[in-house]
Parts: C-alpha cells; sequence; structure tokens
C-alpha cells in the first residue's frame, strides 16, 4: 500500500514522520482491511468508519475495532502495535443489501467480554443493535418492516425494502449519551436529530410531534403518545444536512456541525444554546472537543480548521494546511498537556433538569469531572503558565496534519514563553511561506455590516496578539510573490476558488449567508484571528482519509480504500527491523 520512507515526489506515500516528541512510524503488518486486502471501489460508497470498544477481558488484549467498507461491516479482535492483524478471523461479518453502513457506536458502559451493545446507522435511515460478539441483532429503529400484511423481524433488513416511518434520509452520526446505558442520539442529512431509548419501541405509525422549545434557527420537539416510544425527542438543527455531533467530555453540552456552515453548540439537558460559530465557506463536516471541554475545533469545505473557545464563545484561531476539505478532527489527549497543581474548574451553564419535562426514562449516570490533568486550572486568574493541546485532522487531500495549541494563542496578553513549541505561528512580522491568505478578504468579504448573534460581546476579546496576527499591509508584496509549497487551496481562493464561493454562496438556503457573518463574532476575517500551520503535514494514503483516532500507544487512520492502519507512537515500536506484510 505505502512506499517505506518518506520520497520526494508529490504522490508518494509517508510510513513515517516526525515530531518534537519523536517518530511516528506506519505498521504495514497492523494493517486491518476486508479479508481478501482487496481495495474495493469506493464510488458511490459511504465513508469508511472505525470505532473501537475495551471489553475488559483478562487476557489483557481487550481492544476491539469495529469497522465499514462499502456493505460491509467487520468485527475483530484489535491487537494494534503487540500482534500482527489476523483479517482471516473477524469475529463477526455482516453484508447488507438494500442500504450501507455509514456510522457506528459501541456503548463502553455495558461492554463485557461476552457481550457488547454496537450502534449501526444506515443510509436509508434506519439504526440497528447489534451484539458483535454473540452475533445478535437486538433491536430496529425508524424502521417497521411489512411483507403481505405481516410484520418482519429486525433481520429481515437484511433481505426486505425498508419502509421508514421516522426519517427516510441518511444516517449521518450516531452516538451513545455519555454515561448512559439506554439512551443514545442519531443525526440525518435531513438536519434533524432523534433521541432514543433502546428500551422502547417507534411504534407502527409515523410519530406525532409537540413545540418543547425553539430559538435561533433550532427547535426541539417532544414525541406525543398515550405510552413510552421513540424517538423521545426530535431536534431540527439549522438549514441541510446535519454532518456531525460531538458530546463534550462530560456529557453536558453538545457541538454540531451542519451543512449550512455554521457549528451551534447546545446545552444538552436544557436544550439551549450556548454558542454559535461560521466557517470561512460551505459546510462543517467534523467537530471534536479538547479533553478538559474548553475548546472546540472543526473543520470542513473551507479547507480549514477552526479552533473556538467554549468559554468566550469566539474564535481563538484557524488552522491553514489541508489542500482539500477537511473529513475529521480529532484531539490526542496522550500529548496535550497542562502544568499540575491548580482545582478543577466548572463548566457555565443551565442547571435546568430536563428529564423531568419528558420523563427520558432509562437515566443517565454523568461522569464526574475526571478530566484529567486538564481541568486544573489556577484559582487566581484563572491562567495556566505553560499549555500545549495537540490536535489533528485528515482530509479529502489525502493528508495527515498534526496541530500543536499553545498559550501564545490561547492567552495573547501574557508574556510568551522562551520554552516555545513547534507550534507554526502565521505573523505580520514573520510572513507566511505557505501562500496568501489574506487574499481571502476579497469581494464576498466587503461587507462590514454586522450580523445578529446570540454571542455576548462581554466575551469578546478586543485584539489578539501581533506575534499571531496577520497583516493585511506588511510584506503584502512579498507574501504574493512566495511559491506556495503546498498548493493550499485556500491560498489561491482569490483567483482559482473565487467561483466555487460564489457558487456556494448563492445555492446557501441558511438565513445569514457568507456576505452578513464574514468579518462579525460568528466568523472574524483571516487578518483577525491567528493562522497556524500544522507540524506536520504528511500524504499517507491514495484515497481520501476518512478517520483519525488517537490511542494510548499508537493513532490509527483510515482511507476510503478500506484500509485502516496504526502508526506506532515513538517508542512503541517493539523492533526497528523494517516492517514487511505479514498477512497475504
Amino acid at each position: 500500500m505505502a512506499a517505506e520512507g518518506g520520497g520526494k515526489e508529490m504522490n508518494e506515500i509517508k510510513t513515517q514522520f516526525t515530531t518534537r516528541e519523536g517518530v511516528y512510524k506506519l505498521l504495514t503488518h497492523s494493517e486491518y482491511s476486508r479479508p481478501n486486502r482487496v481495495p474495493f471501489n469506493s464510488q458511490g460508497s459511504n465513508p469508511v468508519k472505525v470505532s473501537f470498544v475495551n471489553v475488559n477481558d483478562q487476557s489483557g488484549n481487550g481492544d476491539r475495532i469495529c469497522f465499514n467498507v462499502g456493505r460491509e461491516l467487520y468485527f475483530y479482535i484489535y491487537k494494534g502495535v503487540r500482534k500482527a492483524a489476523d483479517l482471516s478471523k473477524p469475529i463477526d461479518k455482516r453484508i447488507y443489501k438494500g442500504t450501507q453502513p455509514t456510522c457506528h457506536d459501541f456503548n463502553p458502559l455495558t461492554a463485557t467480554a461476552e457481550s457488547v451493545s454496537l450502534l449501526v446507522g444506515f443510509s436509508a435511515g434506519q439504526v440497528q443493535l447489534i451484539d458483535p460478539i454473540k452475533k445478535e441483532t437486538s433491536k430496529l429503529f425508524n424502521e417497521e418492516i411489512t411483507w403481505n400484511g405481516f410484520t418482519l423481524t429486525s433481520l429481515s433488513l437484511i433481505l426486505y425494502p425498508l419502509q421508514r416511518l421516522i426519517d427516510k434520509s441518511r444516517v449521518t452520526c450516531v452516538r451513545w449519551v455519555p454515561g448512559s446505558e439506554s439512551l443514545f442520539l442519531v443525526a440525518h442529512s435531513s438536519g434533524s436529530m432523534y433521541l432514543y431509548n433502546v428500551e422502547h419501541t417507534c411504534g407502527t405509525t409515523p410519530p406525532h410531534y409537540q413545540l418543547l422549545k425553539q430559538g435561533d434557527n433550532y427547535a426541539v420537539h417532544t414525541c406525543k403518545s398515550k405510552s413510552a416510544r421513540n424517538p423521545l425527542l426530535r431536534w431540527t438543527v439549522g438549514e441541510g444536512a446535519l454532518n456531525e455531533f460531538a458530546f463534550s467530555p462530560d456529557g453536558k453540552f453538545l457541538a454540531c456541525a451542519s451543512q449550512d456552515g455554521f457549528l451551534r453548540v447546545f446545552g444538552f439537558d436544557a436544550a439551549e444554546l450556548h454558542g454559535t460559530m461560521k466557517s470561512y465557506f460551505g459546510g462543517l463536516l467534523c467537530v471534536c472537543w479538547s479533553p478538559d471541554g474548553r475548546y472546540i475545533v472543526a473543520g470542513g469545505e473551507d479547507d480549514l480548521v477552526t479552533v473556538w473557545s467554549f468559554s468566550d464563545c469566539r474564535v481563538i484561531a484557524r488552522g491553514h494546511g489541508h489542500k482539500s476539505w477537511v473529513s475529521v478532527v480529532a484531539f490526542d489527549h496522550c500529548t496535550t498537556s497542562v502544568e499540575d497543581g491548580d482545582p478543577p474548574a466548572e463548566f457555565s451553564g443551565s442547571d435546568e433538569d430536563f428529564h423531568e419535562q419528558i420523563h427520558f426514562g432509562g437515566g443517565r449516570d454523568r461522569a464526574n469531572s475526571a478530566h484529567s490533568r486538564l481541568s486544573k486550572r489556577n484559582s487566581t486568574d484563572g491562567r495556566p503558565v505553560s499549555v500545549t493541546y495537540r490536535f489533528g485532522s485528515v482530509g479529502q487531500d489525502t493528508q495527515l496534519c498534526l496541530w500543536d495549541l499553545t498559550e501564545d494563542i490561547l492567552f495573547p496578553h501574557l508574556p510568551l514563553s522562551r520554552t516555545r513549541t513547534h507550534t507554526n505561528v502565521m505573523s505580520a512580522t514573520s510572513p507566511p511561506v505557505t501562500g496568501t491568505p489574506n487574499s481571502h478578504t476579497g469581494s464576498s468579504s466587503n461587507s462590514s455590516a454586522k450580523g445578529s448573534s446570540i454571542i455576548d460581546s462581554a466575551f469578546i476579546a478586543t485584539g489578539v496578539s501581533k506575534f499571531a496576527t496577520l497583516s493585511l499591509h506588511d510584506s503584502r508584496k512579498e507574501r504574493h510573490e512566495k511559491d506556495h509549497k503546498r498548493n493550499h487551496s485556500m491560498g489561491h481562493i482569490s483567483s482559482k476558488s473565487s467561483d466555487k464561493l460564489n457558487q456556494l454562496s448563492s445555492s446557501r438556503t441558511a438565513k445569514a449567508d457568507a456576505a452578513k457573518t464574514l468579518g462579525t463574532t460568528l466568523c472574524p476575517r483571516m487578518e483577525d484571528v491567528p493562522l497556524l500551520e500544522p507540524l506536520v503535514c504528511k500524504k499517507i494514503a491514495h484515497e481520501r482519509l476518512t478517520v483519525l483516532i488517537f490511542l494510548e500507544d499508537c493513532l490509527v487512520t483510515a482511507c476510503q480504500e478500506g484500509f485502516i492502519c496504526t502508526w506506532a507512537r515513538p517508542g512503541k515500536v517493539v523492533s526497528d527491523r523494517p516492517l514487511t506484510d505479514s498477512v497475504v
């Protein structure tokens, strides 16, 4: 699949890369895929996704991996950096007809060596609850299958045409509610989310809803029914598809990335909007939280990664390194660090008990704030002296990017630390070498009128450090003459991408278009916030990348060809000898 080492040619695949921690190495013998290892035709297929769970067995090898490739779903023992993958022995394999798996999620609370609960979303809109260890299909949601007047079991999903009663659009994201054994949330390309309880049925007729709460371009409805039935709630969020959502580490807040380009962050129990952010242009495709819940990173069709402060409700930085759409963002909890000795900080937000209003059932046992050292802050000024957040991103450009978010970006008013990390920050005093991001401020950004925003102006910082600020004036001609080393698409937005920007703006049906939000707190101009360059930016696949997961001893990536790759962290490789494929 990949050539050994680096290579100078643009199309050569990298098998290792170096950071300040050391060298990350691709373990080709630990690559998971379909048993015959033949790449599948990815045209028209849904993205390959990967889910992990630990079943806590006595062997010390409790990791399990699930991934979908086309119409197939596989479940294996994951051996990671320890042993070669044995592709000939999947614990469970399923092939679906009439629909494709699109996403999946394990419930870590109920996982044992004898049983796991796996939710699987499908392109036709249904959600299946399965146990791949027992090889059982427990329940099917958003479906009532009939044939010649008879109701069939959920196993008929594989054999018979489907008739969805709740939402007919593709499932884009499915997650267990943190701390709950029975509640899960499902997002669809229709822009709706539904809250389910595995202990309830979906009924035999389409649900009827009544409005519970509404706000700025969102609404929450309850299901009207004399008896308990699914869905418990329906959320309608923004315009267009809801591409991904993510719960905060303590489970109290929900971040939603939508095709209308908006990031919306809700208090989950109270269904209240906490804050909003707008992409530079195009849809947002992915979102993740920092391990301490203080920052959110989103990526999408503007080829950028955007860092948003939860407490300040504002964009604090953008990352520029990808040449195409960003498909996944994720924080590395193992590399992120904050100084010790500070008391824990608490989230702000409503304490309203939403459960009492709608009688969820099943209950939720919230995980208390034990988010390692990251939840600790100084009790006097709330600012740590030294902090580094590491996050990564992968995209349709087949590149892996790693980023460091350091104290000079998070707290620009503080004196800069002399012990700098490798974070590259494009600044007025150090002209960028990868293009002219200031060309983003073209004709589409002429409007200076501020659109309506729910962001409290008291949280908006009056300025950012000159060290981390772009300038429209300093060395502008010089930057235009620089070669664009990685051909970043954002660097050519004033010429090559202007038509794309105009098309996206004209076709968008959202209430606030790009021209109205650009330059406001919802979407600062490029020169108004620090612009980061990646620590690492490497081409690691032939097909677009769809997965990035950070584990204790490795990171895992996957591409649309159906190959799931393991990258050993520095010092975790058992042998330094050349690695070769050991599975045919």
